[in-house]
């Protein structure tokens, strides 16, 4: 009778954020209570587990998904985004014009939220073709399936850092193997997918002729930019490769590298240094740069009340107990763990739309199964944030974004936009896979 329940509401979630509209933070409130209350949590002890729910996943999370955000508001707002931008597309010249443009969003997304690259970088799209007569999707794809991938499997973005807290994993280990697993599932989705798409004509667009640049404006540096933006990621792939190479280092050393490499110090390191390198150093006074901070602040209110519902409704699982039942009857079916968590997730994703909700959705139900069985909590974060990227359609706000930004036909934007994003999720799921092989 318990799954009975958990199944009825996951439907009912599900139907309220497709159908009803309803905001995904209420809707798993809401879902959460009726969980419980089905489950047989006293009414009094409901709103303990509420709390509990909350604080136990935004403890650790809310510092790394907010200093994330100014970080890439930052990188947004310097300039730096279209620095790179502009470097990439000199370095890659004429011939090879998608890698540039693909390397561009991999590395501009890595700081940068989805939505806000996704708007940051179009307009360069449209320029390049513009500039060089080529099709715009044929160029502008491979950029967007960069971006896609970053917001799905690597930290500091939301959901990979939500998941990795939700399994207890390790954020520098999913970032090492989020790279290893990204680039070929970027390739693919990319330059190689793209071939097929040369045909594909995007209607009148004059929303981004280009514009002359304010010249009174200093820009950072190619090597400013690049540094700044992609610092946060080597420093915790620093620390996480340092006690590895260096396992017989002294006890203080190992405290001062833990410290460093937590996720929420590496984030406020990166912080600060690009106050000065992308803020201070441009001319830019604190009150300005402390200004762009509130507002990137402002833009991840709602993720942050996202996952904070999905931590509300992990909660009454484990309070009602059905999370072991659950896992027990998980263990049973002969299905590879990780294959099960991208199917999950792949599903809530083609039902809800949202990547982050889907990913979110899954681990409530996927927790109890990774604590009892041997599979490595990293990987499982992995399967299930390439298996939130599956099936995007006419749920998924990604999905109008790209048709009206390149006033594409349903058609051509199925073929294109969602052929992609399959892609990237079912070669994501094969690099995991393999990976499991060796880890």
């Amino acid at each position: 009778m318990s799954f009975v329940i958990i199944l009825l509401c996951l439907a009912l979630l599900i139907v309220l954020i497709s159908y009803f509209k309803v905001n995904a933070f209420l809707a798993f409130l809401l879902i959460s209570i009726l969980a419980g209350l089905g489950l047989g949590i006293p009414l009094e002890k409901l709103p303990a587990s509420i709390t509990q729910g909350i604080g136990s996943i935004m403890g650790s999370l809310t510092l790394i998904i907010v200093l994330g955000a100014m970080l890439g508001k930052l990188v947004a707002e310097s300039g730096a985004a279209k620095k790179i931008a502009t470097i990439m597309v000199s370095a890659f010249g004429t011939k090879y014009i998608q890698w540039g443009l693909m390397v561009t969003g991999f590395i501009v997304g890595i700081p940068l939220f989805y939505g806000i690259g996704f708007v940051l970088l179009v307009p360069l799209i449209f320029s390049v073709a513009y500039q060089y007569k080529l099709p715009a999707v044929y160029i502008g794809l491979p950029m967007l399936a960069a971006l896609s991938v970053t917001h799905g499997f690597l930290p500091p973005h939301p959901s990979p850092v939500a998941l990795s807290t939700l399994f207890e994993g390790n954020l520098g280990l999913i970032l090492i193997y989020g790279l290893i697993v990204a680039i070929p599932a970027i390739i693919l989705a990319g330059p190689v997918f793209c071939h097929s798409l040369k045909d594909i004509k995007t209607g009148e667009v004059i929303l981004f002729k280009q514009k002359e640049n304010d010249e009174s404006i200093l820009l950072p540096g190619k090597f400013n930019s690049i540094f700044t933006a992609t610092f946060p990621v080597l420093l915790l792939i620093l620390v996480t490769i340092i006690p590895y190479c260096f396992p017989n280092m002294g006890e203080e050393t190992a405290k001062i590298i833990a410290f460093v490499g937590d996720p929420s110090i590496v984030m406020l390191i990166a912080v600060i240094v690009a106050s000065y390198t992308l803020g201070i150093k441009l001319g830019k006074g604190i009150e300005e740069i402390m200004k762009i901070y509130e507002e990137a602040v402002k833009d991840i209110a709602m993720i942050l009340l996202i996952i904070a519902g999905s931590g509300i409704f992990k909660q009454v699982m484990e309070d009602s107990g059905v999370s072991n039942e659950l896992a027990g009857s998980l263990l049973q079916l002969s299905i590879h763990p990780l294959i099960l968590g991208w199917l999950i997730a792949a599903i809530i994703r083609g039902c809800v739309g949202s990547a982050t909700v889907a990913g979110l959705t899954a681990a409530g139900v996927l927790i109890p199964l990774v604590a009892q069985s041997n599979i490595n909590p990293n990987l499982m974060v992995l399967a299930v944030g390439t298996g939130s990227l599956m099936f995007s359609h006419v749920n998924d706000a990604g999905f109008w974004m790209f048709k009206e930004y390149f006033n594409l036909s349903m058609k051509d934007t199925l073929r294109s936009w969602s052929v992609m994003e399959a892609i990237v999720s079912i070669v994501g799921l094969g690099g995991v896979l393999i990976l499991s092989l060796f880890i």
